[in-house]
């Protein structure tokens, strides 16, 4: 018996040693280049998430100390900022108009955040510009708007906002599922001269535009919500046994900051695994109540991201973290 259980102690120590030498980063080769800081929205106000839905209006849940805060998401100031803030990339979201432009504008109806009403795709671009973004802004629930009046005509179309930015690359957020709108702004970049692939553009959003823009643009990065929980569900165990999941191939591999320790191989192992089928790594704000699916939002987060990964970190409040980077 006590044989027994010592050959059983030593398989299962054999075992261990197995999966820790096949998932070591130590022996994995050092990824080139450092992480690309994704600005979420670009700059804009922080609101308190906790128990927020898809489409409840965020703009009433200001943070205090943002009342003389100017800069309003998805405008070409905001954009901007985030770049000058050391934002690699700049997360925007797309919505077409009623006369067939595309603007950036994050929510489905205009009610939350400026003085209108209705749906946003059915306005004109013009009825959208003469809008003021900044009137539904509130730190005290709905008590006073101090931003009232500062946010008028600065919603802009995609091409004014490529022709702000020319020399970092964009995150488009599709926010409906219809594919039109993947053909919409394939033609709008093509008019502009200019290159996803070439730029190191990405999309992500609804599984049909998202699907639409491989189809346009193969090799591009691209992304829907299933296409993300397939590849980290999979590699999350598969990765421990050595295998890297077909569901990765072209992928994105999505580490929430606090949840590192559960990825093989992390992260060199895992960089190395994920490149080799042309998948991108993006890290997030940790998993709790109110990080969920969030970006990162203080500086201090930085220090919890090893120094070795070169892939791309989501960021919430980069006022905060681009500059604690430089620092």
């Amino acid at each position: 018996m006590k044989k027994t259980l010592l050959w059983g102690f030593g398989g299962l120590w054999m075992l261990f040693l197995i999966i820790f030498l096949l998932n070591s980063s130590r022996w994995a080769p050092d990824p080139d280049g450092r992480f690309k800081m994704i600005a979420h929205r670009g700059v804009h106000h922080i609101y308190d998430p906790t128990g927020i839905g898809r489409d409840d209006c965020t703009a009433v849940r200001m943070l205090p100390g943002q009342e003389e805060l100017e800069i309003f998401e998805n405008t070409i100031h905001s954009i901007r900022a985030a770049v000058g803030m050391q934002a690699d990339m700049v997360e925007v979201d797309v919505a077409p108009t009623k006369d067939g432009k595309m603007v950036l504008f994050h929510d489905w109806t205009v009610d939350c955040r400026t003085e209108g009403t209705g749906n946003t795709r059915d306005l004109t671009l013009a009825e959208l510009q003469a809008l003021d973004v900044g009137y539904g802004y509130s730190s005290d629930g709905g008590k006073t708007f101090p931003l009232r009046g500062k946010g008028v005509g600065k919603i802009p179309t995609v091409e004014e906002a490529l022709a702000s930015e020319t020399y970092r690359p964009f995150l488009f957020n599709f926010k409906s599922k219809n594919p039109d709108e993947a053909d919409q702004l394939y033609a709008i970049l093509k008019s502009a001269g200019r290159d996803p692939l070439k730029e190191g553009d990405g999309f992500y959003g609804g599984e049909a535009p998202v699907k639409r823009m491989k189809e346009l643009v193969p090799g591009i990065w691209a992304w829907s919500k299933p296409d993300v929980k397939a590849c980290t569900k999979d590699y999350a165990w598969m990765g421990w046994l050595g295998m890297t999941p077909d569901s990765c191939k072209n992928g994105t591999l999505v580490v929430p900051l606090d949840y590192q320790w559960a990825f093989a191989g992390w992260p060199n192992r895992t960089t190395a695994r994920m490149e080799a089928v042309g998948a991108r790594t993006l890290i997030i704000g940790p998993m709790n109540d109110r990080e969920s699916t969030r970006g990162l939002t203080y500086g201090n987060q930085l220090a919890d991201i090893p120094v070795s990964f070169n892939g791309y970190v989501m960021v919430e409040d980069i006022s905060k973290v681009g500059p604690a980077l430089i620092r």
